[in-house]
């Protein structure tokens, strides 16, 4: 007989299908209630029902197997927590695991808006949401304890007055390892950071990066606590309303001057700096991949794109694209720059919780994309990577210059691409 816990108040039941390790072991079955009350209270209880009688019949074993023929209503016999399914690239992630059969189970602070997306992204009951805390274990630990795969790609730009970067990227991430391997969690996937270091060159900021120094104390301390993890280290990663694309192309990232003449203050102007920026949807390919070979445990990997490109050329082509004309285009040195300065002070002290960029993200923009040696990348996983150049176009439009001005064939000549860095 299955008895449930006395005393919850159930709204919305989902029934969890999961199991203690991947192709072994006994079902487990679980309700999870997603229950909202008024104010700023949310309730969200996991009862766990009590499990089946050990025995040698095949039909106690029934969910241990796939179900379906494969696709967003089957069951791959994968469950798995995604936390940052509200970011960017979080909706990339818990779509291809949906695509793939995966339950997906998406713990999400604030909200619940911010995770309506997802919901579209797999069959009824196969993706589900359950508010968390990053500081509270309980609700960490009630996310994962039915899965045997935990995604963590959470992560902030800029630091609030809740949450530091130490909070986020160091001690948020090393809480997040520690449950899992508490769990029994079997694959653990950490997001890092490309360039991430101890002490990151000034470039902005004399002291560095925070964002990349703590990414580093983060990574490192997931290795002590789940060994057997793999860590993704991505670069700029790009795609619809990405972070680095859409920097640019936004009005904040520049300063108008007379005579339609447009400045972007860089360091250096972009001269000395090289970036490898990577599409979104590669990386969830990627993601997919890591977590279905085993081959993969404990390994570190660079995450990055098929070309190199020096800043200077590559902002120059971004505006091209945005229909500037090149003659419009200014590259000035950051340093010199008061009145971008003032505007982006400005912009941080009205929108502090989260500003269109802030010191610590310019500075990071600055750092060249250097690769560990030695270190896999997602060609070794048998991605087929997608040029900048292929997207770029798609990812952007929004921003175009008389974007609703019907151009004749030719009008606006297409850029050509920005030459490739070593």
């Amino acid at each position: 007989m299955w008895k449930v816990q006395s005393g919850c108040n159930f709204g919305l039941k989902t029934f969890v299908l999961t199991r203690n390790a991947i192709g072994v072991g006994h079902a487990r079955v679980a309700v999870i209630d997603n229950s909202y009350v008024t104010g700023k209270q949310q309730q969200c209880q996991a009862v766990q029902l009590h499990q089946p009688h050990r025995c040698n019949s095949s039909a106690s074993r029934l969910t241990d197997y796939k179900r379906g023929k494969g696709g967003r209503s089957s069951f791959s016999g994968m469950v798995a927590t995604v936390f940052g399914c509200s970011g960017f690239f979080g909706k990339y992630v818990v779509n291809r695991l949906g695509k793939m059969g995966c339950q997906v189970i998406c713990p999400y602070r604030g909200d619940p808006y911010d995770v309506k997306e997802p919901k579209l992204m797999g069959d009824l009951g196969q993706i589900l949401f359950l508010p968390i805390h990053l500081e509270d274990e309980a609700s960490l630990r009630k996310a994962m304890q039915y899965s045997n795969v935990v995604v963590n790609l959470i992560g902030k730009n800029n630091e609030t007055r809740n949450f530091s970067f130490e909070d986020v990227n160091y001690l948020g991430a090393q809480r997040i390892a520690r449950l899992a391997k508490e769990s029994g969690v079997e694959k653990l996937l950490h997001f890092s950071s490309l360039n991430a270091c101890p002490n990151p060159a000034g470039h902005v900021l004399p002291e560095g990066s925070e964002f990349l120094r703590t990414k580093f104390k983060g990574e490192m301390a997931v290795r002590e606590e789940f060994p057997e993890a793999i860590v993704f280290r991505p670069a700029d990663m790009f795609g619809q309303l990405d972070h680095f694309l859409t920097l640019y192309a936004r009005p904040y990232r520049r300063v108008a001057g007379l005579g339609g003449v447009t400045y972007i203050p860089l360091y250096k102007k972009g001269r000395t700096t090289v970036k490898q920026p990577v599409f979104a949807s590669d990386v969830g390919d990627g993601v997919v991949k890591a977590l279905l070979d085993p081959g993969c445990m404990g390994k570190t990997f660079d995450i990055v794109g098929p070309h190199r490109y020096r800043l200077d050329h590559l902002i120059t082509y971004i505006y091209q694209v945005l229909r500037y004309s090149p003659s419009n285009i200014r590259l000035t040195e950051f340093n010199r720059t008061l009145p971008f300065k003032l505007q982006m002070r400005l912009i941080n002290f009205v929108r502090p919780v989260s500003p269109p960029y802030s010191l610590d993200r310019i500075e990071r923009e600055f750092v060249t994309d250097t690769l560990t040696p030695g270190n896999p990348t997602l060609a070794d996983l048998g991605v087929q990577l997608t040029p900048l150049e292929h997207r770029i176009h798609w990812e952007i439009k929004p921003y175009r210059l008389y974007n609703y001005y019907w151009a004749s064939i030719g009008e606006f000549p297409e850029p050509d691409p920005p030459p490739l860095a070593h």
